[in-house]
């Protein structure tokens, strides 16, 4: 039996910090570390925003089974509203919410609830706001048994909303480790599934600009939800034992795990592009000199899947000008021409095996 949804903080009974949680911890702490330092050295933060957290939504949507491929998130472009599908079109309005929500903690150097609302609202494409009717509930999805009932009342929805998002900026000395916080706030967040859609997705970006606010991150760029799609089975069991038996050791810990796992995973990422970056720039002035600009390296790394659009808009370009920079990218071997649809497509190959490697 699910036990009551309390307010936050968790309960002075609970032991949070274990031994075990304390040391893992620490080693979550050193890798993220490591990986707030490699993002800095990226000279465009837009490079890491539109790669790497396009791969982050495209797992944290693959866990709510929309599922799509680097081919069609590559040709999706969220400025002119063109997607080839309806899954790609749902990734990029992730990464739209995301952004909405980055660029808010960043400027306020907080979250109210009108943010919450307008970052669920960018993924749903709605204004649909918190729940208020009854008769939402939890459902295993092999045998449609049910197995949480979140809180019902829109009063008692707000009221924990409100308490959650205290908690979200709370950082006194004595409160728990910022990366302990962000488990109990995922956890808390999920239970309350203030939501009728878009619950799992926006907790997951919840859970970034945590990091973000908390100083942890400058940017958004974990890939926290890919050891949450490789670990699912896990990940929910682990949430129902908190509801059912409050195991909350396993939980912090799951967390605790999945931050260092994918901190390695993308410091390796952002190295890798890092590295490509400086070569394909010493190949553009050594074999391209004519043609290359820092601004038309950063679309070749801003868009896996670039086009002449894509340069026309970036660079303010000419659409002839932009035709024969691509030709000459070809011809050069830096990007390879395909056809996709009716649209001609120039793929960054290099890194391309990189943000899906």
């Amino acid at each position: 039996m699910d036990l009551p949804l309390s307010l936050l903080p968790v309960s002075d009974s609970v032991v949070l910090e274990t031994p075990g949680v304390l040391r893992q911890i620490a080693r979550a702490h050193r890798a993220l570390g490591e990986l707030k330092g490699a993002a800095g050295t990226i000279p465009n933060e837009l490079i890491l925003i539109d790669t790497l957290a396009l791969q982050e939504a495209k797992d944290s949507s693959a866990i709510e089974n929309i599922i799509t491929t680097d081919d069609e998130l590559y040709q999706g472009d969220s400025a002119s509203g063109k997607f080839p599908n309806a899954a790609a079109k749902e990734v990029h309005n992730y990464v739209a919410a995301l952004k909405t929500g980055f660029e808010r903690v960043r400027r306020q150097q907080f979250l109210r609830l009108d943010d919450v609302l307008s970052i669920q609202a960018a993924l749903e494409e709605n204004r649909a706001g918190l729940r208020k009717l009854p008769g939402t509930v939890l459902k295993n999805q092999q045998t449609g048994e049910v197995v949480y009932q979140p809180p019902q009342d829109p009063a008692d929805i707000e009221r924990l909303m409100s308490n959650f998002l205290e908690y979200f900026h709370r950082n006194e000395p004595d409160a728990p480790d910022p990366l302990v916080r962000m488990a109990v706030l995922h956890y808390q967040f999920e239970s309350i599934h203030p939501f009728y859609d878009g619950n799992g997705r926006t907790g997951r970006i919840l859970n970034l600009l945590h990091l973000v606010l908390h100083g942890l991150l400058d940017l958004p760029v974990l890939y926290l939800s890919r050891y949450i799609v490789r670990h699912k089975t896990d990940y929910y069991r682990g949430l129902q034992a908190v509801r059912e038996s409050a195991a909350w050791e396993s939980w912090v810990l799951f967390m605790l795990r999945a931050v260092e796992e994918t901190s390695v995973e993308t410091l390796g990422k952002v190295r890798g592009i890092r590295a490509l970056m400086r070569e394909t720039k010493q190949r553009m002035r050594r074999d391209l000199p004519k043609i290359y600009s820092q601004d038309l390296l950063n679309n070749l790394f801003r868009h896996p899947y670039t086009k002449i659009e894509f340069l026309e808009r970036d660079l303010d370009v000419s659409r002839p000008t932009a035709v024969r920079y691509l030709g000459e990218l070809e011809k050069a071997g830096l990007v390879r021409k395909t056809k996709l649809g009716r649209t001609n497509y120039y793929v960054n190959e290099a890194l391309v095996a990189i943000l899906g490697g």
